[in-house]
């Protein structure tokens, strides 16, 4: 929960989105390589992805859920080149 909006609090839901696994990243590799050249290379791949943070005046009901599911498929998401990964509620352990 974030702050008060009236009678209803204001929640955040996060959506994750990343590259599809079979696709290749360039922002990882880049990352990948970067960590290499400091002396961090344990890390033998790095993907870079995307979190939304969608804010919700008052509780979040099953209406609320699809449309959030709607709308990480359908505008958040590129579904050629992406998956929506993860969509975490307040107070709900993912």
């Amino acid at each position: 929960m974030r702050e008060w909006s009236g009678d209803h609090p204001l929640s955040t839901i996060v959506v994750e989105v990343m590259p599809k696994a079979e696709l290749l990243d360039p922002q990882g590799k880049a990352v990948a390589g970067a960590l290499a050249r400091i002396g961090k290379g344990q890390f033998s791949g790095v993907r870079v992805g995307k979190r939304f943070e969608l804010t919700v005046d008052g509780p979040i009901d099953d209406a609320t859920r699809a449309a959030v599911t709607e709308i990480a498929n359908e505008i958040l998401s590129n579904s050629v080149i992406e998956d929506v990964v993860g969509i975490h509620y307040p107070g709900v352990d993912a």
